[in-house]
């Protein structure tokens, strides 16, 4: 199973826009802020993996 890491780049609304941390990317991904942990905030660091978001420590 595949993990990846993520950063909080912004938050607009509903949606959060997430960047990979783990490679080296300028794409953001635009995530339903239902899927996320509810205390994000933006710097946060995200740890997706099996299909969930979870904050990494």
């Amino acid at each position: 199973m595949n993990t990846f890491q993520y950063e909080v780049v912004s938050i607009d609304g509903d949606y959060a826009n997430l960047k990979r941390i783990d490679t080296a990317s300028d794409e953001l991904k635009l995530v339903a802020r239902a899927l996320l942990p509810p205390e994000i905030t933006e710097g946060t660091k995200l740890l997706y993996e099996m299909m969930q978001y979870e904050i990494m420590e």
